[in-house]
């Protein structure tokens, strides 16, 4: 059963649902990064948490990688991966 910490979050007037995944992540192609990302939504939403779905990994060294919206870039260059951790607040599995 997949299992993933997620943080529920809403900031600049949006519902965020920031998904920590492992650095191994960032070394997939693009086709299946978007594949796990749009699963992960679909299994956020039968869950009722409301948003778009962030996946965020370490980039190997010492920062964080992230896939979000364009509106979206300034915030997440602006915090880190020890941030998003510090904010996990639910729990997603299926």
């Amino acid at each position: 059963m997949p299992q993933f910490k997620v943080a529920h979050i809403r900031e600049q007037g949006s519902d965020m649902i920031i998904v920590p995944l492992a650095s191994s992540f960032g070394s997939r192609g693009s086709t299946d990064q978007n594949e796990i990302i749009s699963d992960l939504q679909a299994h956020a939403h039968a869950a009722g948490l409301a948003g778009r779905v962030v996946a965020v990994w370490d980039d190997g060294g010492g920062g964080m990688r992230f896939i979000a919206p364009s509106p979206w870039l300034s915030f997440f260059t602006s915090v880190s991966l020890s941030w998003v951790w510090h904010n996990v607040n639910k729990t997603l599995s299926w």
